[in-house]
């Protein structure tokens, strides 16, 4: 179901409506209007000088048990640079240096019987072989591996793939 689905009133005068996907969700009794927009999230490919980059094993739904990149949600008030670092930190406990965009792909994040839209930013980074990564905040494992191996069926999100394919048409990668 999609956000907007879930609103059965409207959220400012309470007059029920039927619910319904149309954005954005307007109150035909009182006029208000809630936009419900795509969220932002994002990736970050850390890769080191032998080529293999740094995955984690999603430790929670959705999702759980999937190898994915990395990374979150942006929030309020951050640049999808500033969330991709903070993510680093929570998930690996790594500070990473420079970033170089790579991609942006639509996702869809299905959470608590609702399917949020969310825009994946994908930025590539470079590891200086000091990084000791620990599974830290929703991570159950951590692995440093070619990603010319990784089996596409194993990638927690669509996202994820489409970047990996972005990063391996990179000469040399980043």
């Amino acid at each position: 179901m999609s956000p907007a689905s879930h609103f059965r009133h409207c959220p400012s005068c309470g007059t029920p409506r039927v619910p319904d996907t149309v954005q954005p969700v307007t109150c035909a009794a009182c006029g208000f209007t809630l936009f419900l927009n795509t969220t932002c999230a994002t990736g970050g490919i850390l890769a080191r000088a032998d080529g293999k980059v740094l995955f984690i094993r999603r430790a929670l739904e959705p999702a759980a048990g999937t190898l994915a990149l990395p990374g979150g949600f942006v929030d309020e008030g951050e640049t999808v640079e500033t969330a991709l670092r903070r993510e680093f930190r929570e998930e690996v406990g790594i500070e990473l240096g420079a970033l170089h965009f790579l991609c942006s792909h639509p996702n869809t994040y299905h959470y608590m019987d609702v399917s949020y839209p969310v825009l994946d930013f994908f930025f590539t980074a470079r590891a200086s072989g000091d990084e000791r990564p620990t599974a830290l905040d929703g991570v159950a494992e951590i692995y440093w591996l070619d990603p010319r191996a990784v089996d596409p069926a194993e990638l927690a999100f669509p996202s994820i793939v489409y970047a990996l394919e972005q990063y391996l048409t990179l000469t040399p990668p980043v």
